[in-house]
């Protein structure tokens, strides 16, 4: 008689790899029993457990989505309850509307950047994107400029992965296996200001470096020809290159620009919304002044899918003008379910005053992220609110990994000790190593210090590796 030594994970992996293609994965390296593959079977609080009854701190909220952690399911059940019993389904679609997208578009209009007070729903964040620019490009269409056909994004920019939103986003290695993109796009340095970007000491002071910041943008702008640019999209704190905040004066410089030259400004607040940063949008915190922002992930906490782009009150001006159509949409925006679902969130986050958790804490965060540059292997701490990373230096000159020592610590021991000790964080091996962490907007003070702690005994082995 023998015993089978095969736990519910197992056999969950292999029916996975038999039949489920994953996102942004290698799927054939997986293996026919689903080797490698990480199952996540419940969650509680901000904690989530895999498929073998191991828990883990989520100390990335879900990939960004689980601002909430986990325990509102029950408020949550009772808003999608009274919600399906009502209407399950009604499209957004030819003169045709349903109460709670239309109460879910009120209630954001209250909480955006100053004169935004329209919403077009989609199903997440490359929808948004994408409905961005075409909102842009019927906007300068119906002004009489239908030649402002090119965009302006950041280098090392992510923006999704629809043909249109991937224009936008600064990785050959997602872009060149689909050919050329839908959109012409030029990029421009973004903030990070270690590794000497644009050849900026740390220490420049934000003034100095926000103007040879912009100063590059607006070349690249006279370069491109201004009547040809429709938009420059940017994120308040780009997650890509790991939480790279802007300087002071930043974001009211694109403003400026934009102005100047005719040109729409976005803000992908897809990550840095609801709270993220700690405020409603996140680049309220630093003067943002966008004429669209595109939302998604937070707006739920990850307990229904919804995208959503929120559009100035100037740029509605035009695209409503009498006779034009906004001929673009999509089936399942503004789903019902899901705008019930968004509302409870924004209510639970005023009620729990979730904001001022993030507020009051986030201090303390920032204190505990900085005191891992200490550490050899942690060249630079950034980020903002609930939002950090820690990029890594190695044991080449300039701070560069050797393929021994990323396979050996980037790829191997760095990510493996974090599990073990039972925090979810996201472990970059690209250009720049990073380890990011996005822990839920419920984290008390106690559970911030244990992921400041798992990342610094991680961080103090790798570097005892170098």
């Amino acid at each position: 008689m023998t015993t089978s030594t095969r736990t519910p994970a197992d056999d969950l992996s292999a029916t996975a790899a038999r039949h489920l293609l994953l996102n942004m994965t290698p799927n054939g390296s997986l293996g026919p029993g689903g080797e490698n593959l990480f199952v996540v079977r419940r969650g509680e609080g901000p904690y989530v457990e895999d498929a073998d009854g191991r828990r883990f701190i989520d100390g990335l909220s879900g990939l960004y989505c689980c601002q909430l952690g986990y325990s509102y399911a029950p408020e949550f059940a009772a808003a999608a309850e009274k919600q399906l019993r009502e209407l399950c389904f009604s499209p957004l679609w030819s003169n045709s509307a349903h109460p709670t997208a239309i109460e879910l578009a009120e209630r954001l209009s209250r909480i955006a950047p100053v004169d935004i007070e329209h919403t077009f729903f989609s199903g997440g964040g490359a929808e948004a994107v994408e409905t961005a620019w075409k909102i842009t490009r019927r906007y300068h269409a119906l002004r009489g400029e239908p030649g402002r056909t090119k965009a302006i994004s950041r280098r090392g920019a992510y923006h999704g992965l629809t043909i249109g939103a991937l224009s936008l986003t600064d990785d050959p290695g997602l872009r060149e296996p689909y050919g050329p993109g839908a959109i012409e796009t030029r990029f421009v340095s973004n903030t990070n200001r270690f590794g000497l970007a644009l050849e900026a000491p740390e220490n420049m002071d934000d003034h100095t470096y926000t103007a040879r910041l912009l100063a590059e943008l607006e070349a690249a702008i006279l370069d491109e020809g201004p009547e040809t640019v429709a938009m420059l999209i940017a994120e308040p704190v780009q997650n890509r290159g790991g939480c790279i905040t802007p300087p002071e004066g930043y974001w009211p410089g694109l403003r400026a620009l934009a102005d100047r030259y005719g040109f729409l400004l976005v803000a992908d607040e897809v990550i840095t919304a609801f709270g993220r940063l700690g405020e409603w949008f996140g680049g309220d915190r630093y003067g943002a002044r966008p004429d669209i922002v595109t939302v998604a992930k937070g707006i739920t906490a990850g307990y229904a899918p919804m995208g959503a782009t929120l559009v100035s009150n100037r740029v509605v001006e035009v695209i409503n003008r009498p006779g034009a159509v906004l001929n673009h949409g999509y089936t399942f925006a503004g789903h019902p379910l899901s705008a019930a679902i968004a509302l409870r969130s924004l209510q639970i986050m005023e009620r729990d005053r979730i904001l001022d958790n993030v507020r009051g804490l986030q201090d303390h965060l920032a204190h505990r992220m900085a005191s891992l540059t200490d550490l050899p292997i942690v060249g630079h701490v950034r980020g903002a609110g609930f939002f950090y990373a820690c990029e890594l230096v190695g044991d080449l000159d300039g701070g560069g990994f050797s393929d021994t020592a990323r396979a050996d610590l980037i790829v191997d021991l760095i990510p493996r000790r974090l599990r073990e000790a039972g925090l979810l964080a996201r472990v970059y091996n690209r250009a720049a190593p990073l380890v990011q962490i996005a822990p839920p907007l419920i984290s008390d003070r106690a559970l911030l210090d244990e992921i400041a702690d798992v990342l610094a005994q991680t961080l103090a082995e790798a570097s005892a590796r170098l």
